[in-house]
């Protein structure tokens, strides 16, 4: 049907006779004159139908946006001029039509190309919203990505494996998404929240070197960068240990960059998830944002801070951190200070106190309305001594429990990263997140895993029940980037004692263990291997190499942030 695309014809193709097929994507009619750009896959080209010597002229005037058509013609320039290195091709030819076929008639297309269009729009009618350039883009940014990935495991030796889609339940983090059995009634598969055990097992087979690019399933709140449908970069290995892994990922990391975005990133360094905390409040810290936490809990020992935050309990583990905007005094007004202040009343903040350094040496602030307080000239010296600021600072301190402290300055660090351009949005910043805590306590104070139970300690243990399981330290690692997290993996546990250990103190009963693990407790018992893997995020990787702000730009077919399809209107 067509001998060329749109945005592949060439100089070389001057004066000869083509035939293209694509979309009208925009019309100009002179008077003996009709002007089209003809839009496919790769890009769009002019055509032009000329009256005088044109039988299709009166069928090319029928013609509207999005009609679908095909187009035989004559490749010419448009005007005679010279030929320079910095004109574009594209700006220099078109195709004077000498045939016209019309495929089929278009309805008036319900959302504009050129411009912002609504989600839900965009989302219902998506089969539209994919001929948007940017969306093409994507979309073929992907399709090369998953290129480079086959090809780059295929040449590390790794085989790709499929694994099931109809599984059993096992305990991943959210809830199961499940398909009720035919055969079996009242009985159910689970689909996959991602292949942990299946990997495992193929690790325990003598397959060293597993690698697939998996969809995965997980029933939970919906954010920009999470739907209940996934793909994931699925690896393991054995026989390695999770520095060579590290390693691996690296290169792979720098593979797509240099291969997508022409950017030579330098070696991913590693930073431990205390010190993330300490630093950033989060284990997913966005480096192109230079501001840290500042530690302020040892100027209020003793419980000096009851002044000043009669709100924190002396029997809670509770912290008091700042943050320095330099120079912030100048440019954020009260004005702002106090969209920040509600901004903070939602993420559930008691108070935060905004400091005004004017004049150092004589002790004077402005301390804004946020919270009604003077502070004398001995905890502001210390303060000035921990924070090292300077006249025209503005700091911004907090004192809550610590995980909500962590998490209030944390979002206020990144929104005004943002509102102030001190965040380098052209940077790209990867970094693993290293030592991660084996366990954490969740609402109930009950132990849960801080990754997946099937995540070895660092060290090696014994008796894992025999210390306080708080302090053990993990083999998990997070790979992350401006703030995403793009991968995370870890050594696993080869042992059916230490398993069984986990179990327990996950207080996964002994029946229940045996009813959804038995296969695995089983297989663990014939000569496991020491093995190691990790599950990259392919939909947030995309996003993030596409520069768009929602993974839903990079999926064909994306779920709402309810978690319903309005093209199909699933679910149903």
């Amino acid at each position: 049907m067509r001998t060329k695309y749109c945005g592949e014809i060439k100089l070389t193709e001057i004066n000869n006779i083509i035939t293209i097929c694509g979309w009208v994507n925009k019309i100009r009619i002179l008077k003996n004159i009709i002007f089209i750009n003809v839009r496919d896959i790769t890009g769009t080209v002019q055509v032009i139908f000329n009256k005088q010597y044109n039988s299709y002229f009166s069928s090319a005037l029928m013609l509207r946006n999005d009609f679908c058509v095909q187009i035989k013609g004559l490749v010419t320039i448009k005007k005679l001029i010279h030929l320079q290195e910095n004109v574009l091709k594209k700006k220099i030819i078109e195709i004077v039509a000498f045939k016209l076929k019309i495929f089929n008639n278009s309805l008036p297309i319900p959302l504009d190309y050129n411009k912002k269009n609504k989600e839900d729009i965009r989302f219902k009618f998506r089969y539209l919203d994919l001929r948007r350039r940017k969306m093409l883009k994507n979309i073929q940014i992907r399709s090369t990505i998953t290129t480079l990935i086959r090809k780059f495991f295929v040449n590390k030796n790794f085989l790709e494996i499929e694994t099931p889609i109809l599984t059993k339940s096992t305990p991943e983090g959210a809830s199961d998404y499940l398909v009720n059995s035919r055969l079996y009634p009242g009985k159910h598969y689970a689909l996959p929240q991602s292949p942990q055990l299946f990997k495992q097992l193929l690790m325990i087979s003598g397959i060293d070197r597993y690698y697939q690019i998996a969809k995965c399933f997980r029933d939970e709140d919906l954010r920009s960068d999470r739907q209940p449908e996934f793909t994931q970069i699925d690896i393991e290995i054995a026989f390695k240990e999770t520095d060579f892994l590290h390693n691996l990922i690296n290169d792979l990391i720098h593979k797509l960059w240099l291969s997508i975005k022409k950017t030579k990133l330098k070696k991913i360094k590693k930073m431990s998830y205390t010190d993330s905390m300490s630093k950033y409040g989060t284990d997913k810290p966005d480096l192109r944002n230079p501001i840290q936490f500042i530690e302020l809990s040892n100027i209020f020992l003793n419980k000096n801070y009851e002044n000043l935050f009669p709100w924190l309990s002396s029997n809670k583990i509770n912290r008091i951190i700042a943050i320095n905007i330099q120079n912030g005094a100048k440019f954020i007004t009260s004005k702002k200070i106090n969209i920040y202040k509600n901004f903070l009343k939602k993420l559930k903040a008691n108070q935060c106190i905004c400091i005004k350094i004017m004049d150092i040496k004589n002790y004077i602030v402005k301390i804004d309305q946020i919270i009604n307080i003077k502070i004398n000239k001995k905890v502001l010296k210390k303060i000035f001594s921990y924070t090292s600021v300077n006249n025209g600072d503005l700091l911004f301190i907090v004192a809550e429990k610590i995980n909500l402290a962590n998490k209030i300055l944390s979002e206020l660090r990144l929104r005004i990263g943002i509102d102030f351009k001190i965040t380098d949005l052209k940077k790209i910043c990867p970094i693993w997140i290293i030592d991660f805590p084996l366990f954490k306590r969740d609402k109930k104070n009950n132990l849960k895993s801080v990754h997946h139970p099937f995540t070895s300690p660092k060290y090696s243990i014994k008796n894992i029940t025999s210390i306080n399981p708080l302090e053990i330290i993990s083999s998990a690692f997070d790979l992350v980037i401006n703030g995403y997290e793009i991968g995370g993996g870890s050594q696993r546990i080869n042992n059916n004692e230490i398993q069984n250990q986990i179990f327990d103190l996950l207080k996964i009963k002994k029946n229940e263990q045996k009813e959804k693990f038995d296969f695995f407790l089983k297989a663990l018992q014939y000569g496991t291997p020491p093995h190691a893997g990790l599950a990259l995020g392919l939909d947030r990787l995309t996003m993030i190499l596409t520069d768009s702000n929602t993974i839903t730009d990079v999926i064909a077919f994306p779920k709402t942030n309810s978690a319903t399809c309005l093209m199909t209107g699933a679910p149903c």
